[in-house]
């Protein structure tokens, strides 16, 4: 869920806001001035007629005109944002259903979700110089449009890329994906498998060419993250400088609190799209064998980015419509009269222009080594990268982890998120900027209340240690295949004497429960000589290996599918949703102090580059990497993989429940820990610089050490230096 990674560290957002208005280096110049001067007394005369042409318009016709535009803008922008979120969430709570349909890795899974930040780097830079430069309604049109295509091109090979296949046995027509030939201990399975090899292995391996289709998801969500980039500087901007004066702030909150419909239609729409089979509409459903809750379950994960694709597509329309500038309707009579006056103060300017490029660019780098030798800034900067990339792992695979670690479907996973996650995180980034505003925090203030932010955050996070399940019993993986005693590990468990003989297939994956509780791989390796029913409801009988751990007066038989958890890991599961509410409140409710501390520690000039520098670290550092070692570490977790017809490792069947808590959990808290040391860090650091001005003697000889009084610090201190204390400790 990218909003919702993007709530938690809020780094995200303000990205160049402040560059896309044009808010550059500008050493001033006595000769600009002359020059400036020289040009005003030319320009005087067209201006006054400009003005009385202006003045034939109506003025309520002129205001009618621009405040429809901006009505306008801000309802595009508004519906644009609902669909950049809305394709956020789609992609993360897909990204287990994309992992089994690709056959692919945790890891690799984790590649693709970081491609968005990949597509996002390659053009922010461009956008941030050459967005206030251009027709800006028209970026954000072609943005909106290349995101909706990204999310298109995303859900494209789902129809080209054949039939999703669940089992081994349903090769020879995928769209019969059936009961029939369900393996079962006999002397005559040698027989089936000869028969069929031949088959199997060359129609297997022609479609594993085809294996890398999930390129296409990369590039499709790399597109949207290209496409996504100009629609927050830009126009967040537009609205700065055509708002009226005092109600930009207004528009800003009635955007962001529109956007969030985006989400909660992104997790309504994923939960509903995960109940549905992949190959609906193409495949009898009434013979998938398969429930929601299997670990080969694939939903129909392409529904929602066809939807956030096409709405995507549908916002871009409002933005070519619109003006480059809402002034231009008052002047546009007039504009004939300006034009040869324009041209010639822009080649008057043209040798003036390059004299401040190179002036600017040694401005850049100067500003850029001012921040980077600033310790705060630093000790910021790597602070906000290690609480970000927890929190971007985390919103990754959550729903994975919900469904491994507590027997969850998809469908559920979604619906849970959706209910707790938005309305906690808006309550807390809300209530986090109310504690400043309402308590007057100095900048040392605000650095204590990010820091017990966290601390509550870590702490509560750790009580999810005392809420990981215990492993299944899954004879073969974590029990030996009788079901009488544990293994050391779950690779190569020997075959029992019950199931020795019948000649399974040990790579299959076709899970069935027992009567003793017990999940077997396999009806084969259960030692199931007969069955009988259809579907989902098939019954097998007989079972050699189930006989050996069966109470007496029992049926030796197996159902299909796993055997279902625990009532005890069920009571774990509810009492984790309530940790994870307090988890996200405590982690939002410190993410508006952090960023006020980004830049609150710089000089106001340096505000833009600060910020935007923080955020493109964060996205390099932390939105790409991230998901990767999460998903590189959670495969270790692994006690099943699927097996293709080449014999090429797929996607992970079943978890070690008790490794995958600890390392999921314990790589979150590594990185939060870390952060909380840099926390303790900063604010020694400020007290030192605090203590380093206080303890100079003043004219009177006194020294000041009340730390509630303390503004910002001199140029030389690193801190900004504030006009009075109220611009620089109050939000």
């Amino acid at each position: 869920m990218e909003c919702v990674s993007k709530s938690l560290t809020h780094f995200y957002f303000p990205v160049s806001t402040r560059l896309a208005q044009g808010d550059h280096f500008k050493p001033s110049s006595n000769n600009n001035w002359k020059h400036s001067h020289a040009t005003g007394s030319s320009m005087m005369d067209s201006k006054q007629h400009l003005k009385k042409t202006a003045e034939t318009t109506p003025p309520k016709e002129r205001e009618t005109r621009c405040c429809n535009g901006f009505k306008m803008f801000l309802v595009a922008l508004s519906f644009s944002f609902m669909c950049k979120g809305l394709g956020g969430i789609v992609m993360k709570s897909s990204i287990t259903q994309i992992e089994r349909r690709f056959d692919i890795s945790s890891s690799v899974s984790g590649l693709i979700d970081g491609s968005f930040e990949i597509g996002n780097l390659l053009v922010i830079v461009f956008v941030s110089y050459f967005g206030s430069k251009l027709h800006r309604p028209k970026i954000i049109g072609i943005g909106c449009f290349i995101m909706g295509a990204g999310s298109i091109l995303t859900a494209l090979p789902h129809f080209f890329m054949g039939y999703y296949r669940y089992s081994k046995e349903t090769f020879i027509d995928p769209s019969e994906n059936l009961t029939s030939s369900l393996s079962t201990c006999s002397l005559d399975q040698n027989l089936l498998l000869n028969r069929t090899s031949p088959e199997v292995v060359e129609e297997g391996c022609e479609r594993e060419s085809r294996s890398y289709e999930w390129i296409y998801v990369l590039l499709g969500n790399m597109l949207r993250g290209i496409g996504e980039t100009p629609i927050v500087p830009l126009g967040i901007s537009y609205i700065d400088d055509f708002a009226e004066e005092g109600h930009s702030s207004f528009y800003l909150g009635t955007l962001h609190a529109l956007s969030m419909i985006g989400p909660i239609i992104g997790f309504i729409q994923g939960s509903l799209s995960a109940k549905m089979y992949v190959d609906i509409g193409y495949v009898d459903l009434s013979n998938i064998r398969i429930t929601p809750k299997d670990s080969r379950w694939v939903g129909a994960w392409w529904l929602g980015f066809l939807l956030a694709g096409m709405l995507s597509i549908m916002s871009s329309i409002p933005f070519f419509f619109l003006p480059k500038s809402l002034d231009k309707s008052r002047k546009e009579t007039s504009l004939d009269l300006l034009k040869t006056n324009e041209e010639r103060t822009q080649m008057a300017n043209v040798t003036n222009h390059r004299q401040n490029v190179t002036e600017n660019i040694t401005g850049f780098f100067q500003s850029l080594k001012s921040i980077l030798t600033n310790p705060l800034y630093v000790i910021l900067q790597f602070l906000s990268l290690l609480l970000a990339s927890s929190h971007i792992g985390a919103i990754t695979y959550v729903f994975k982890y919900i469904e491994q670690q507590y027997g969850q479907s998809a469908s559920e996973a979604n619906i849970l998120l959706g209910t707790i996650t938005l309305p906690t995180l808006a309550t807390g980034i809300f209530i986090g900027g109310y504690i400043i505003k309402k308590f007057k925090l100095t900048l040392l203030g605000i650095a204590k209340l990010s820091f017990c932010t966290s601390v509550l955050g870590f702490t509560f996070q750790l009580l999810n240690f005392a809420l990981i399940c215990e492993n299944r019993s899954v004879a073969g993986l974590t029990l030996t295949y009788d079901g009488n005693n544990p293994v050391a590990s779950h690779i190569n468990v020997p075959l029992s004497y019950c199931n020795s003989d019948c000649n399974c297939d040990q790579s299959h994956w076709e899970p069935v429960c027992g009567d003793n509780g017990i999940t077997y791989i396999s009806p084969c390796l259960a030692g199931c000589k007969f069955s009988n029913g259809s579907k989902n409801s098939m019954v097998f009988h007989n079972c050699s290996c189930v006989e050996v751990t069966s109470i007496q007066n029992k049926n030796n038989s197996v159902t299909l599918g796993e055997c279902p958890r625990d009532s005890q890991c069920t009571k774990k599961f509810y009492i984790y949703t309530l940790v994870q509410v307090l988890n996200y409140f405590f982690s939002s409710l410190g993410s508006t102090p952090t960023i006020m501390l980004i830049f609150k520690t710089v000089q106001p000039e340096l505000k833009s580059l600060a910020v935007g520098f923080h955020s493109l670290t964060i996205r390099a550092l932390g939105g790409i990497p991230a998901p990767v070692y999460f998903g590189a570490l959670i495969d270790r977790a692994c006690l099943k993989w699927s097996t293709s017809s080449c014999g090429k490792r797929g996607s992970c069947r079943i978890y070690d429940s008790i490794l995958y808590g600890y390392t999921f959990l314990g790589l979150i808290e590594s990185l939060r820990f870390s952060a909380l040391i840099l926390f303790v860090v900063l604010i020694a650091t400020m007290k030192k610089i605090y203590q380093g001005k206080d303890n100079k003697p003043s004219e009177n000889g006194k020294k000041d050490t009340n730390e509630a009084n303390l503004e910002s610090l001199n140029n030389d201190g690193y801190f900004v230096p504030s006009a009075g204390a109220d611009n620089e400790t109050h939000m």
